[in-house]
């Protein structure tokens, strides 16, 4: 079933799953630079906000944004290493895609295996399909509007997956490896009433499809985060029934000025 954007584009663009099954494509042919890569030198330099940046980063995002702009020519790619470089494309309300080639860097470099791919479709503020893609367990997450969500584990067949509900004991939280400060997370927990019974550290976008998969059950992230570092795992969760929320509440959005994101809570709407 195809669906229409904005009235001003005047323009159809694929249905959903179409575009998924495109997109997962182009995932795993990111995947297979990247892992040509990893095994060898990474070219590890340091990008102009001291962040980190591979060789594995600017090719996969080459393949992915190359084909994207093939599939849809009429949308706007927004890309982690084109932003870097200054290339801000003009959104105007737009549908438009969220690229981040190689989510984890930092994981990427370590050689620890937990970095993805992320590929998302914003419509109207928010993901209406994500793909998250881990490289070296050769494993895909995905979600999109009305189709629910699936993931293949080690290259194998694809089946669905749904949040589930909390054990009544506690839950299950979720924290970027790099920065699990548990204190910090501690005390907003104690402060929410929420009991907390086990905890998870994984780098990238996997802690959004751990909760999607029912591995676990929430993630509170309060430090900074750009947009394409979370649209396409938003993407996956909401499509598996969970929610990715600010403090206050509200739907975390995109297209916000500098494509940056207010600190959020991703979680199982039952892990309130």
């Amino acid at each position: 079933m195809g669906y229409k954007v904005a009235a001003a584009m005047s323009m159809t663009l694929p249905d959903l799953s179409s575009l998924r099954d495109a997109c997962t494509g182009l995932a795993r042919d990111a995947a297979r630079e990247i892992m040509r890569i990893y095994a060898g030198d990474l070219g590890e330099r340091t990008k102009a906000d001291k962040s980190p940046v591979t060789d594995a980063d600017h090719a996969a995002e080459a393949v992915i944004v190359a084909g994207l702009r093939k599939l849809t020519p009429d949308l706007a790619v927004v890309a982690e290493e084109e932003m870097a470089a200054g290339h801000v494309p003009e959104l105007k309300g737009r549908p438009f895609w969220l690229v981040d080639p190689l989510d984890g860097t930092k994981e990427f470099i370590k050689r620890n295996g937990e970095f993805t791919v992320n590929i998302a479709l914003v419509q109207d503020g928010r993901p209406t399909l994500g793909i998250v893609l881990a490289p070296v367990p050769d494993t895909v997450w995905r979600g999109a509007d009305g189709l629910g969500a699936d993931m293949s584990a080690n290259g194998g067949a694809f089946r669905a997956i749904s949040v589930r509900t909390p054990p009544a004991a506690g839950l299950t939280a979720c924290a970027s490896r790099s920065t699990a400060i548990y204190s910090d997370l501690d005390i907003w927990f104690r402060n929410n009433g929420l009991t907390v019974i086990e905890r998870k550290a994984a780098g990238s976008s996997l802690k959004f499809c751990l909760i999607a998969e029912g591995e676990a059950d929430i993630y509170p992230r309060f430090g900074p985060t750009n947009e394409w570092d979370t649209a396409a795992g938003q993407g996956v969760l909401e499509a598996a029934g969970g929610e990715v929320v600010t403090t206050d509440g509200r739907p975390l959005t995109y297209g916000k000025p500098k494509f940056g994101n207010p600190h959020f809570i991703a979680r199982s709407k039952a892990a309130r």
